[in-house]
């Protein structure tokens, strides 16, 4: 799904190179769960934001579902970013004057969906996250945790092959911060590719597989097994508080 190799990406100012991104490899295979850690300016976010399509780099090759993304014009990558990519980010980005409806429509608007397929891709979104009988809400009227289900609501409802989380539990309360990991589970045991951006190493231990950045290069590495929930947790958690 994503295969990334020596790739190189520089901040240039009048004195100084900054290599946020140096001999990058990666490969992440369609379906996968992969939790990406590192230390604060390892070239974490540079990774996201290249797989995303919302920078370019010096060097290297990406494919992104087996097309090669540096050939393309920013007409063809911004196509199909909108067309296989969702985003999901720590801060939800929704809208505060629009409701929960219409925060998830605005990137469908410009996929170019009439109203019918519209309003069809926005309530399955929506009900899948938990969020059906809550579209009329406005954003402030929703809890952290409702407000990131609805956010992942936005990403869903374009029926992305591939998903990118920047911390997206971030802002949440462990007990939230568990129900949306699991929701993310879910969608990706439908089939969508997931790679999550997380600096909480109990989260990293529920991917499939977690990758290092550290100094701009990858490696990779297995964390333990996930500890089990203290009881009095599981007797609290109850589904999409």
């Amino acid at each position: 799904m994503l295969n990334m190799d020596q790739i190189k990406k520089v901040f240039r100012t009048d004195l100084v190179e900054t290599y946020a991104l140096r001999d990058f490899s990666l490969n992440v295979q369609e379906g996968e769960f992969v939790a990406v850690t590192g230390p604060s300016g390892s070239g974490k976010t540079t990774f996201l934001n290249i797989a995303g399509l919302l920078e370019t780099f010096e060097a290297g090759t990406y494919l992104l579902d087996g097309e090669d993304v540096n050939s393309l014009s920013d007409r063809q990558r911004s196509a199909l970013r909108n067309a296989k990519i969702g985003f999901i980010f720590q801060s939800f980005n929704l809208i505060p004057d629009l409701n929960i409806f219409d925060n998830v429509d605005v990137p469908l608007r410009y996929r170019g969906f009439n109203g019918r397929q519209r309003k069809e891709r926005i309530m399955n979104a929506l009900e899948r996250v938990g969020l059906g009988a809550r579209f009329k809400h406005m954003p402030s009227q929703l809890s952290g945790g409702q407000q990131q289900r609805a956010a992942i609501a936005r990403a869903l409802a374009g029926e992305p092959r591939f998903l990118l989380a920047d911390e997206p539990t971030g802002n949440l309360d462990s007990l939230m911060a568990r129900q949306v990991m699991e929701l993310l589970e879910e969608i990706n045991e439908g089939g969508t590719t997931i790679v999550m951006v997380t600096h909480d190493p109990d989260l990293a231990r529920r991917a499939q597989r977690n990758i290092q950045i550290v100094d701009g290069q990858v490696t990779d590495f297995q964390l333990g097994p996930i500890p089990p929930a203290p009881e009095n947790d599981r007797q609290s958690a109850t589904p999409y508080a």
